[in-house]
C-alpha cells in the first residue's frame, strides 16, 4: 500500500507545483497521473521535447479531451521526494524558457 500511496503523493506534488507555476493541470489527480498543458499544442509539444532532451526526467505526450498534454506518471518504488522536486524544477525552468507564460519558481 505504501508504494501506491507514495506514488499518489508524488503526483500531487507535481500537480501542485505545476499549478503554482501558472500551468494548467487538466485532470483531477487522484492516482499517480498528472496531465498538464503549457498553453497551445505547439508550446506543449516543444516543452515535452525540451524536457526529454534535458534528461532529468521522462514525461511523455498525450491528447486529453482534444488538447495536447504532458503526461507525468509516477510509478517507481525508488522515486523520492527529492527526485520529484528536482524533476519539477527542471520542468518549470524549461517551461519558463519555452513558453509565453511566466512560470513562477518553487
Amino acid at each position: 500500500m505504501e508504494l501506491i500511496d507514495g506514488c499518489c503523493r508524488h503526483a500531487t506534488t507535481f500537480a501542485e507545483g505545476l499549478r503554482a507555476g501558472g500551468f494548467d493541470v487538466l485532470n483531477d489527480v487522484v492516482l499517480n497521473q498528472v496531465l498538464v498543458s503549457f498553453g497551445d499544442d505547439e508550446t506543449t509539444t516543444r516543452i515535452i521535447d525540451a524536457v526529454l532532451a534535458e534528461g532529468t526526467c521522462w514525461c511523455g505526450g498525450t491528447i486529453w479531451k482534444g488538447r495536447k498534454a504532458m503526461r507525468i506518471s509516477v510509478s517507481s518504488w525508488a522515486t523520492t521526494h527529492s527526485d520529484v522536486i528536482r524533476s519539477l524544477q527542471a520542468i518549470l525552468t524549461i517551461a519558463a524558457t519555452e513558453s509565453k507564460a511566466v512560470a513562477r519558481p518553487l
